[in-house]
């Protein structure tokens, strides 16, 4: 008799832009939004390192359905206190011109503390980003699917891209923030980790060290989250309509889903080096979805749309067991419409205006949440 699936819950954190919907610049406007937001949404609305980010989290989610209703909740109070402010919110990894130098430091301990530990790296973090949770109770399988979704975070990676412009220029990269954030110590792809005691001496380590003096600080593409029973996929960028950051969530839980049921079969998914997963992660940042990856299996180039298919047929067997069948579907329209990215620098294309791009992320970032 097969095994169950456990419950894999789900949780989702979105980073959004505030902007002056007349200059269509980032504003610093984040704690007059705490005020009134937390009447609403109590300690589901936080700020962030700048001013001009505000930070909302789900709660703890059984169904994708349920996330959903979650996104377009959130994303629809935050759309509605922005609004009652003379602002606009924007769901995207980069502003397409507004400069980190113009941008003011939240107040807070935690944030002077980044401060002054990051000195100008910190200042430059004018990035916005996703991170989806997943839960699993047993620690020694969260490290077990940590190590094996290492593989997939490339492919997340490229359906998310929203951050091509930076400071009023095209970067050539469909993922800027990526980079920017890579700045940071402690970022990019997890090593791997024999067992949960083995992570957790290396997080003492850097403790006892003074690397860092709590394990937040530790900001990988993926971790085991240092608070609650999740692992925690940090590698996206934000995703603009609510459909794709829905279907990020959902391929998350497949892939995590798959994993473990291949441990269950006393199956594993083959581990690559480090260092080659980190070559398709550049290719992800560069080209996104129009790329071409490397199939390590078969030592070769693969077009990138190609491998999302192959992706879509390796989580095929536990799509209905888990709900995400339909969500994770979403993929294919992903493929063919492109990504953010690819879409704001159509906008660009035709109106020849950063602005422009601002008014169209502004209506993607609200499609669905009226």
């Amino acid at each position: 008799m097969a095994t169950s699936l456990p419950a894999l819950t789900l949780g989702i954190e979105e980073e959004y832009q505030i902007v002056d919907p007349e200059t269509r610049e980032l504003k610093s406007y984040i704690q007059e939004i705490l005020e009134q937001g937390r009447l609403v949404l109590h300690d589901q609305i936080k700020a962030e390192f700048l001013q001009s980010q505000v930070e909302v989290g789900s709660h703890v989610c059984r169904t994708i359905d349920e996330l959903r209703s979650e996104v377009v909740r959130l994303r629809r109070e935050v759309c509605r206190l922005a609004e009652s402010n003379g602002l606009r919110v924007v769901a995207a990894s980069t502003h397409p011109f507004s400069s980190w130098v113009d941008q003011e430091q939240t107040i807070g301990e935690r944030y002077t503390q980044l401060r002054t530990d990051m000195a100008e790296l910190a200042r430059r973090m004018l990035i916005f980003g996703t991170h989806v949770h997943v839960g699993i109770d047993d620690q020694e399988l969260m490290i077990d699917v940590m190590n094996q979704a290492r593989y997939f975070l490339p492919h997340l990676l490229a359906l998310s891209t929203s951050s091509p412009f930076w400071h009023g220029r095209d970067t050539g990269l469909k993922s800027y923030r990526t980079v920017i954030f890579e700045s940071l110590p402690r970022t990019g792809l997890p090593p791997q980790f024999r067992s949960m005691a083995e992570y957790r001496e290396f997080v003492d380590t850097l403790i006892g060290t003074g690397c860092i003096d709590e394990p937040t600080k530790i900001w990988w593409d993926v971790r085991p989250h240092p608070k609650f029973p999740t692992l925690e996929f940090r590698v996206c960028d934000i995703c603009t309509r609510v459909d794709e950051a829905v279907c990020l969530a959902a391929l998350v839980r497949a892939i995590c889903g798959k994993l473990i049921k291949l441990r269950f079969d006393n199956q594993a998914w083959r581990p690559y080096r480090h260092h080659l997963i980190t070559e398709n992660k550049w290719r992800a940042v560069r080209y996104g979805i129009d790329g071409r990856l490397i199939d390590f299996g078969k030592r070769r180039e693969v077009p990138t749309r190609r491998l999302m298919t192959e992706l879509l047929d390796f989580v095929d067997d536990v799509a209905d067991e888990l709900g995400v069948r339909r969500e994770v579907a979403y993929l294919e329209t992903i493929l063919a419409g492109g990504t953010s990215a690819d879409r704001q620098r159509a906008v660009y294309r035709n109106k020849g205006s950063f602005e422009a791009v601002v008014d169209h992320l502004v209506a993607e970032t609200r499609e669905g949440c009226d």
